[in-house]
């Protein structure tokens, strides 16, 4: 496999694409307003992606669970393969056969009475960023009312006691991303993995819909990137330079102009 480097353009329209838990759940955004949405959340999406299209992987979303374990050390002490294995690298090879996300993005696994070790760290060949949005995101609040009670108890209670929830009005995210087949080698990362994180990128939003996320209100595009050759032929940076994404007023909100880079093949899946 050779080196391949990727962009991942998000628009966001009247939702909340990624709410920060800390934060009364306000769309993240950096000090200069700019909005963010957490390489830890492009991660899950990609992993609900995964587990719907049959895949195994480590770090399972309850929601999306299949097995009925609910917790990673139950998970790795109830995998067949693992069993038994205290050796450091032999544990690591089966862990990262076993588990696409653990090959893909790499996993500690910090589970001495499991692993014979006091902490196995692998490094996956895939790297994603978090995603930064073009322009200053404006953030609305939106009043909720209930129209009902929850409880018989609190039939006397004014029933259109408020909430709000936080939205805001349209963005565009760019996110970049490599994949290195020298570290690929190390975990037994195939072409076949790499076409698989491709199409769940491009999937990335499907089943994804909730009430801060209604359907629709995401898309993706994704510029995809691969080298003639392991090493690549120019840094990752300069490729991610070349797809010259840039705001603009009208729908889809942006623009992009790829510079041709000669070793470089580059498709794009929208």
């Amino acid at each position: 496999m050779n080196k391949i480097d990727f962009s991942i353009i998000i628009s966001a329209t009247r939702c909340n694409p990624n709410g920060d838990p800390v934060n009364n759940n306000i769309p993240r955004h950096d000090y200069d307003g700019y909005g963010e949405i957490s390489d830890v959340c492009i991660k899950r999406k990609i992993r609900d992606r995964l587990v719907e299209s049959g895949e195994e992987i480590l770090i399972v979303n309850n929601s999306k669970n299949t097995d009925g374990i609910y917790s990673t050390k139950d998970r790795i002490k109830n995998a067949p393969e693992l069993q038994g294995e205290k050796d450091p690298s032999e544990f690591i090879r089966k862990a990262c056969d076993k588990w696409i996300d653990v090959r893909s993005f790499g996993q500690v696994f910090g589970f001495k009475d499991l692993t014979g070790a006091s902490s196995l760290n692998v490094r996956g060949p895939v790297s994603i960023w978090t995603a930064r949005s073009l322009e200053p995101v404006d953030i609305i609040p939106v009043n909720i009312t209930k129209s009902t009670n929850h409880d018989k108890n609190e039939i006397d209670k004014d029933r259109s006691t408020m909430g709000i929830k936080y939205i805001i009005d349209k963005g565009i995210y760019v996110s970049y991303g490599s994949i290195f087949p020298q570290l690929a080698s190390l975990v037994n990362f195939t072409q076949e993995d790499a076409e698989k994180i491709k199409d769940a990128i491009i999937h990335m939003f499907d089943n994804d819909a909730s009430s801060f996320r209604p359907s629709g209100s995401m898309e993706c595009v994704l510029i995809w990137s691969e080298h003639n050759c392991q090493n690549g032929v120019v840094s990752s940076a300069k490729v991610h330079r070349s797809f010259g994404i840039k705001p603009c007023d009208a729908f889809p909100y942006f623009t992009y102009a790829i510079d041709a880079i000669p070793g470089v093949t580059v498709n794009v899946y929208d």
